[in-house]
């Protein structure tokens, strides 16, 4: 299958490529490094002519709401819309876990793609995944200095390449609209992660654990980020992710 790959130089989406090529599959990476973008539209009829199906792992960097609904909804109708012209059977997009339930602002860029892709044209499958093991580093690197400020979270994180495993699975099969939600193997706290990968980096940076007020705060503290139906989970620990990944000093 031809298979296009809305973000397919990102976190997840590299995985995803190499993946679909291990399958024996021809991955069409689309970014704006390969001519494509997703926000204008520009590059996009001709990277999925003759692509069977789309797997949308597209991302923005930004924790504001006007931003992240202005990128989704435009890259989501973009991508349907050409998908539309191409003939795509099939359109997979990343979601995530609790995005209904916990009301940053991001999320509801998040939201804003699955509203679309519900009713678009083209048969759907939205997987939500917990947060990716990742997402640790990206919160402790967020303010550099000496200090590193981290929300106390309940989280069951899941590595990034098990995540495009099973988004692989997906965009072969037959579209099922919300799939079965995915997760990591176990429940952990976002602080002791972050306590974690500090340690196994070798660094001196004093964690701070930061308690969020309002709604939002509440619900990652509870169960707002933590799948609440029986679904997939994943094999590999945020421990044995340390060991293969990071490196001390870095």
């Amino acid at each position: 299958m031809r298979i296009a790959v809305a973000g397919g130089t990102g976190l997840v989406g590299r995985h995803v490529v190499r993946e679909l090529a291990t399958a024996g599959h021809e991955p069409v990476v689309l970014s704006r490094s390969r001519g494509v973008d997703l926000v204008t539209g520009s590059g996009l009829d001709a990277a999925l002519a003759g692509a069977d199906a789309v797997v949308d792992v597209s991302n923005v960097t930004t924790v504001g709401a006007k931003k992240s609904v202005s990128f989704f909804g435009s890259a989501g109708r973009n991508l349907l819309d050409a998908g539309a012209r191409a003939g795509v059977r099939h359109h997979v997009a990343l979601s995530i876990v609790g995005v209904d339930r916990v009301g940053l602002g991001y999320y509801r860029g998040k939201l804003r793609q699955e509203e679309l892709l519900a009713a678009g044209p083209t048969p759907w499958t939205v997987l939500r995944a917990t947060q990716f093991h990742e997402f640790v580093g990206q919160t402790v690197d967020q303010v550099p200095g000496p200090l590193a400020v981290v929300p106390r979270t309940r989280t069951r994180p899941i590595a990034a390449r098990e995540v495009a495993r099973h988004l692989v699975e997906l965009v072969v099969a037959p579209p099922r609209g919300r799939a079965p939600e995915l997760a990591g193997p176990r429940e952990e706290q976002l602080v002791d992660l972050a306590r974690d990968l500090l340690r196994a980096r070798g660094s001196r940076r004093l964690l701070v654990p930061l308690t969020l007020p309002g709604a939002a705060g509440r619900a990652m503290r509870g169960d707002g980020l933590l799948p609440l139906e029986s679904g997939p989970r994943g094999d590999q620990t945020f421990d044995a992710w340390l060991a293969e990944n990071v490196v001390r000093g870095a």
